[in-house]
């Protein structure tokens, strides 16, 4: 297995333009022009690593003088108790989370963004080419021990893992007894408002909580219960509660893990193009802004 990149070509350069950017008056001014319109990623069954079918999620081109300086949204394809590889909570969101995230992305800042993510899991050598990977909706996810073997290597070389959209103390308790396999030394610190990864390049006045969108629909106006996922309450008799966001550091108290409790901000990005009031509500203000900072900050840390 080679080594991971830790050297990150150029990518501290092009966030330092990203920030520039972002903070200039006419992105400030408004973060996006409205939701997207037209079609959407297709969510067909993927089972093996790749690219997503863009289904109309807008394009672009990659000038072949930068291809070392690409940003690859990336998807951990993670084995689970009941799903095994195939489909399953990993792809949840999927794959239009990503696409819709890294056009985005490609459309606010300076960075050179893949168009297409990817999807890869924690054994493949390829891992160790990206700076940043993410896991979704970890219910069900069960690391083998070489799974985590490969995680922790990735992580204490620099890598950096956001996991996302998953809620109520039985999944926390779950997920982080996961964790413990990657790192059994390592307890998550819960992360004050005051962190840098809050105020990357848009302050957040709050912990982002952002539910799925049918969730939102449901319980519009409905003050706490708005910004909760109401499956929680009605599955497992908890909630509502604030959302969270959980780090795991190394030695020199960098994040490695950042762990998103009690929010979902993935579908503020798949599902943009609902409703008008979603997107205001949630995409443009909370999921999209966030997720920039959390791409910002692990790639100039």
């Amino acid at each position: 297995m080679k080594p991971y990149k830790d050297s990150r070509p150029n990518q501290i350069v092009i966030m330092t333009i990203l920030l520039t950017c972002l903070m200039s008056s006419q992105c400030s001014a408004q973060l996006l022009s409205g939701p997207r319109s037209g079609g959407r990623g297709s969510e067909r069954l993927i089972t093996e690593p790749g690219p997503a079918s863009r289904a109309g999620v807008p394009d672009w081109n990659i000038d072949n003088d930068f291809t070392d300086d690409i940003f690859t949204f990336v998807r951990i394809m993670y084995s689970g108790r009941g799903w095994g590889g195939r489909g399953g909570s990993w792809r949840t969101d999927f794959p239009n989370a990503d696409l819709n995230f890294s056009y985005r992305l490609e459309q606010l800042t300076s960075m050179i963004v893949d168009p297409e993510g990817g999807t890869i899991n924690l054994l493949d050598d390829k891992l160790y080419d990206y700076p940043f990977i993410f896991i979704i909706d970890p219910r069900t996810l069960s690391f083998k021990d070489n799974e985590a073997k490969a995680l922790r290597r990735y992580l204490m070389n620099g890598g950096f893992l956001m996991v996302d959209d998953f809620w109520g103390t039985t999944m926390k308790r779950d997920f982080l007894s996961e964790m413990e396999k990657v790192f059994p030394n390592k307890k998550p610190i819960s992360l004050e408002l005051s962190h840098p990864i809050f105020n990357a390049v848009f302050p957040m006045k709050i912990k982002p909580q952002v539910p799925s969108e049918d969730s939102a629909e449901r319980n519009k106006g409905r003050g706490v219960y708005e910004t909760y996922e109401d499956e929680i309450i009605n599955r497992y008799g908890e909630g509502p509660a604030p959302a969270d966001y959980l780090a795991i550091l190394d030695d020199n108290e960098r994040i490695m893990v950042l762990i998103c409790h009690n929010t979902d901000l993935s579908d503020g990005w798949e599902e943009e193009g609902k409703s008008q009031w979603f997107f205001s509500r949630f995409s443009e203000s909370l999921s999209y802004p966030m997720g920039i900072n959390i791409v910002y900050y692990a790639l100039t840390h």
